[in-house]
């Protein structure tokens, strides 16, 4: 499993030392990233590690931490919590290699480690997040992402865009493909996953007193998608279907409308744990579902365990055959 660094002014390359010191990184998986932040990085932390470099994760070896060294940055340009352009234009670059040694079949699946948008854009203007560039890369127009726990998974019709934006994405064919989406995903684990599909509106509109959406546009996927086989109900206001999902069990997952109407509900219930995954791709990819927490970079402090939950989902992933 390919493993991007990410920033390394953040807590990603932190955070795999950390774990790989613990033992709990595991002999699969093989870092993307730059040999001389980790060497660095070690000795900062006061960690007895010591990268091996492998042309690609089908050449890695037991003993030590496995990496493709792609030879972006040297221990220079470790600047914890600093903002680094070019920093930020390696991390891009330790992801569009770990994608196309995926896509090349000589890795299971890209589990990525947060990037900076602000860094990556002093050098890629339209670079707009690890999910959009991933399916760039795989030549899909047909994506989105999931969050997922133990309990429910949350699937967007958009995210990495302005508000308004997201509102004129709300079209009948996206938001039936989204479900569909779902659907095919879960239906890898689950026998008839039960998809609640949030409103765009308060209330889900409440009867046409805030908007129309939920008649003219989400409602009418929901019942083509249910033509098809899809166990797909709502519209849903979405200040409830997540109670009814993860306290009452409900439904397994969610589609919500924009970004912030499924991820701020998700990292309240589970931020530690959460694992973000594009579905829709050729390939696999999980990421860890934080971003670079600059304010506490390179002290020791950032858990480690969401690495571990990406990890484990990625190889579900993997076993099911997605991807």
């Amino acid at each position: 499993m390919a493993i991007t660094m990410g920033d390394a002014s953040g807590v990603g390359p932190e955070i795999i030392l950390r774990r790989f010191a613990a033992g709990l990184l595991g002999d699969d998986a093989v870092v993307y990233g730059d040999a001389a932040i980790l060497e660095a990085g070690a000795d900062l932390l006061g960690l007895d590690v010591r990268p091996n470099a492998v042309e690609h994760p089908s050449r890695s070896r037991s003993e030590g931490l496995n990496i493709v060294d792609l030879e972006r940055l040297d221990a220079a340009d470790l600047t914890p919590g600093r903002l680094n352009a070019k920093a930020g234009a390696a991390a891009r670059d330790y992801v569009e290699a770990a994608t196309r040694d995926a896509l090349a079949g000589r890795a299971a699946g890209v589990v990525t480690m947060p990037m900076n948008k602000q860094a990556t854009r002093a050098t890629d203007p339209h670079f707009t997040g690890h999910t959009e560039f991933i399916a760039a890369l795989c030549d899909v127009r047909d994506f989105c992402p999931m969050l997922a726990t133990r309990d429910v998974a949350v699937t967007h019709v958009s995210a990495h865009v302005p508000l308004a934006e997201a509102i004129r994405c709300v079209s009948r064919p996206r938001v039936r493909s989204v479900i569909e989406l779902t659907h095919r995903t879960l239906s890898r684990f689950l026998p008839r996953p039960r998809i609640a599909v949030c409103g765009l509106n308060p209330h889900a509109s409440e009867n046409g007193l805030f908007g129309s959406e939920e008649s003219k546009i989400i409602a009418p996927a929901i019942e083509a998608a249910r033509r098809d086989g899809v166990d797909a109900s709502g519209p849903y206001p979405a200040d409830t279907v997540f109670y009814q999902a993860i306290h009452r069990d409900r439904f397994d997952a969610i589609v919500c409308m924009y970004h912030d109407q499924g991820h701020g509900p998700m990292k309240l219930a589970s931020f530690e744990s959460a694992v973000n995954v594009t579905i829709g791709l050729p390939i696999v990819r999980t990421s860890v579902d934080h971003g670079t927490a600059f304010d506490i970079a390179w002290q020791g402090e950032a858990f480690t365990d969401s690495l571990g939950h990406a990890l484990d989902y990625a190889w579900k992933l993997v076993g099911a055959g997605v991807g």
